[in-house]
């Protein structure tokens, strides 16, 4: 896991920016990490890196007044917006979600799935499935992201982020270790052939609301996102000095599995989310809205 230095605390004035600490997000935060707009940018935001349930914990408490959140916060977080042009989705399959089972146990067998907690959406997602797969009730324990530990202590497995990453770099070597059969599952595909829609991770979100000031912060976003995706082979190499996965690997999930466009598709994708949710009692009623 990336550890990260959190930014000085900056004069009251500026935004504060609850960033997600992942590998998935670093195309949007380029402008941010980056000349020549870091020190401008510095000078209207503070950016602090955390999980998506953290974010979204922040913008709940008016600790941040922007956030990369998990999109199940929006149901349950009062006067939210979207800001718009920027989201985190996967179109096919994505290989940072991921559910691990046992060969041993059909998906409508499991009897409890370890989960890692770090985003809301992610287990309200796996909530949706396991309705799909026969099996509703199966319960879902919080758990750190250490997939032998967690295997030791429930039939499954759910894995976010990086942890998921590495989970797949280790599958080979995890066999050879243990030699027992798994079965990955990656929770954006199985969505996809469940709904033909995006799995939608995140979203930026905000609570500063006056439109003229949301169209000024999501501009300052969406450029950074158009910089990011302008810029990923240095990417690629920075990243791969922090996480032990292949330069080349970073290159195509950034590029391949991660989709970072709020395009039509994606709005379906949530809106699809927020209805299925609902009917399986996994969130309110929400109907999301985005700028001001």
């Amino acid at each position: 896991m990336v550890l990260y230095e959190t930014v000085t605390p900056a004069p009251q004035s500026r935004l504060r920016v609850a960033a997600i600490g992942f590998l998935n997000p670093a195309p949007l935060m380029w402008d941010f990490e980056h000349k020549p707009r870091m020190a401008s940018l510095a000078i209207r935001y503070q950016i602090d890196r955390m999980t998506p349930a953290e974010c979204a914990g922040r913008l709940a408490s008016g600790a941040a007044e922007i956030g990369l959140i998990p999109i199940a916060a929006l149901a349950t977080t009062p006067d939210l917006r979207i800001l718009p042009g920027c989201v985190i989705a996967a179109k096919g399959r994505v290989r940072s979600l991921l559910l691990v089972r046992r060969a041993t146990r059909q998906l409508h067998e499991l009897r409890s799935v370890a989960a890692d907690t770090a985003s809301l959406t992610t287990l309200a997602h796996a909530r949706i499935l396991f309705r799909h797969w026969g099996n509703p009730g199966v319960p879902l324990l919080p758990a750190a992201a250490d997939l032998d530990a967690m295997l030791e202590r429930a039939d499954a497995a759910i894995l976010i982020g990086d942890p998921a990453l590495l989970a797949l770099e280790e599958r080979a070597n995890r066999f050879e270790r243990t030699g027992e059969v798994l079965v990955y599952h990656d929770m954006a595909e199985e969505w996809r052939a469940l709904t033909g829609l995006p799995f939608v991770s995140a979203v930026w979100g905000s609570t500063a609301c006056s439109s003229p000031l949301v169209e000024s912060i999501a501009e300052d976003f969406v450029q950074s996102r158009i910089h990011g995706l302008e810029n990923i082979d240095a990417l690629a190499a920075e990243w791969s000095r922090r996480i032990p996965i292949p330069e080349q690997t970073i290159r195509t999930y950034l590029t391949t599995n991660i989709h970072y466009v709020l395009d039509e598709e994606c709005m379906e994708g949530m809106k699809v989310f927020f209805r299925m949710a609902a009917e399986a009692g996994v969130l309110p009623e929400y109907s999301f809205s985005i700028g001001g």
